[in-house]
């Protein structure tokens, strides 16, 4: 596990880095991501060539974490999972964070610390993650943008004095940072990795970072979550594009009977013989003149659901049902299933971030909601209450209509009975 004490460490670059570095070696690499976060996995996926999986002790258990683990390492070579803001950070103190996970796995802890303008007091900081809770294992750290080999002798003297294993440092380069954008990393442009896979080879110790695949670690978590992995019958038609719709937990395509895909902004669906329309989020907002101008797709989503088609919409999908998408540079009609307007005006822009749980027909589901555009106008009324990780209300509603379930909720099991 690639895990830090603060968000901006460089977790996603050491994690990326390494995926790169074994995927080139000729190795099977599964990577995995702590939390909801859709837009690492898209680096992971770029760089592994398959799919990169979500652990997260909120929308799912321990066990069903193990599962997973168990399930998408089996034919892996290397398992790297990459962390979630810092070690100890999760919705109620450590609960639900990157530490729970990594104890619910038992694997070993490779700590990324940024060391810019730091030396010696990296003592301190190291000693407490190490004593903090005794039950999880710091294999080793990681330095992130050292400023010279004479900077790096001194953090390596910490690691001496404490006992601690010290795998290398990765020196400051503006080169290496992360193009980003309004709901996160920019993943429409993957970064050259050659620079990265260079850095890593000269200055981390990548043998001794290999010797933590522990044979026992597997057959703990075998023997502790080797439930079969189910799958759905139904036959799910999904929108699926680059920027769109796009943000989809992997598993929940893993688990249906039969998956399609169509893009919204050039495709027709055929709606005929499927159980159930899947519209995910993403970012409807930055392409909506060619939503608009498939006319034909809208009209005919907007026609299944008349006729008693089942949807599951969320976020941006929710967005592109609703009547209209109003920004500062016009108004443009989306689906018109629900008879909202969303703004995504610059002075309407909200952050409405966390994790997100309901009771709906006597069922809970989970999930997360990060979005920033907002309902033109009052909230609508919701069907039901919804509550963030704490159980506090939370104001986001829930629509249900005919057969669609839509709401600005990403919900990490999609309801496939409505």
């Amino acid at each position: 596990m690639i895990a830090a004490p603060t968000s901006g460490s460089g977790k996603t670059t050491i994690a990326r880095g390494l995926m790169k570095l074994y995927t080139d070696k000729g190795l099977k690499v599964q990577p995995f991501k702590c939390g909801p976060d859709y837009i690492d996995t898209k680096f992971h996926q770029a760089v592994c060539g398959r799919p990169s999986i979500n652990f997260d002790t909120f929308m799912a258990s321990p066990e069903h974490v193990r599962e997973l683990f168990v399930h998408y390492g089996a034919d892996a070579d290397v398992c790297i999972v990459e962390g979630m803001m810092g070690l100890f950070d999760g919705y109620d103190r450590e609960v639900g964070s990157t530490y729970e996970i990594a104890r619910a796995l038992d694997i070993p802890v490779v700590l990324v610390l940024d060391a810019k303008s730091a030396a010696y007091s990296m003592a301190a900081l190291i000693s407490g993650f190490i004593n903090f809770r005794k039950n999880i294992r710091i294999a080793g750290i990681i330095y992130n943008k050292v400023g010279s080999e004479r900077h790096f002798e001194m953090l390596r003297q910490v690691c001496e004095d404490l006992g601690v294993e010290c795998f290398g440092y990765l020196p400051k380069s503006v080169d290496l940072e992360q193009g980003s954008r309004y709901l996160g990393l920019d993943f429409s442009q993957h970064s050259d990795n050659n620079e990265l896979i260079s850095l890593l080879e000269k200055h981390i110790a990548i043998s001794s970072i290999s010797s933590l695949n522990i044979p026992n670690v597997g057959t703990n978590c075998s023997q502790r979550g080797n439930k079969t992995f189910p799958t759905w019958e139904q036959n799910v038609l999904i929108a699926r594009n680059d920027e769109s719709f796009t943000f989809i937990y992997q598993e929940n395509l893993d688990r249906f009977k039969q998956v399609s895909f169509f893009d919204p902004e050039k495709d027709v669906p055929s709606l005929d013989g499927i159980d159930l329309l899947y519209l995910p989020g993403g970012y409807p907002e930055k392409h909506l003149e060619t939503l608009v101008a498939n006319r034909e797709c809208r009209c005919a989503i907007k026609d299944y659901a008349e006729n008693s088609g089942k949807i599951v919409a969320e976020c941006g999908g929710m967005m592109y049902l609703c009547k209209e998408i109003v920004t500062d540079e016009g108004t443009y009609p989306m689906c018109n299933v629900l008879p909202y307007s969303i703004s995504a005006r610059k002075a309407d822009r909200k952050l409405s971030l966390g994790y997100r749980r309901f009771v709906l027909d006597g069922k809970e589901y989970r999930g997360h909601e990060f979005h920033y555009t907002q309902f033109a106008g009052d909230v609508p009324v919701s069907i039901t209450q919804v509550y963030n990780a704490k159980g506090e209300p939370i104001p986001t509603p829930v629509f249900r209509y005919n057969n669609v379930l839509a709401s600005y909720t990403h919900l990490y099991k999609i309801p496939v009975e409505l």
